[in-house]
């Protein structure tokens, strides 16, 4: 791994330490990293019908802006979960949790 990228991932896992991620994980974030789509869909679902009650009778483009802002929350919510089963990984992989 070169010079430069070892310094960025050297720093973000500082950077996640000093932020708490070296802590057991809640039973929520628990669930949330067993389950990445269903939080992304628990996120998106509400986001799009919001995005829906509030469009205009017989404006195409609204509909394709919540489609767009229901997708858009379902990626970066489930990235997040994503991460968070990393971090978990990562917490058993060094022997901070043992993943109960």
């Amino acid at each position: 791994m070169g010079n430069g990228k070892r310094f960025s991932v050297d720093a973000f896992w500082a950077l996640d330490q000093g932020l708490g991620g070296q802590r057991r994980p809640t039973r929520v974030q628990k669930w949330a990293a067993r389950r990445p789509l269903r939080v992304g869909l628990c996120a998106a679902v509400p986001m799009t019908l919001l995005c829906l009650t509030l469009s205009r009778e017989g404006e195409p483009a609204d509909l394709l802006f919540a489609a767009a802002a229901g997708l858009s929350m379902h990626v970066v919510f489930g990235l997040t979960a994503v991460a968070e089963r990393l971090r978990q990984r990562r917490l058993k992989r060094l022997g901070l949790w043992d993943g109960s």
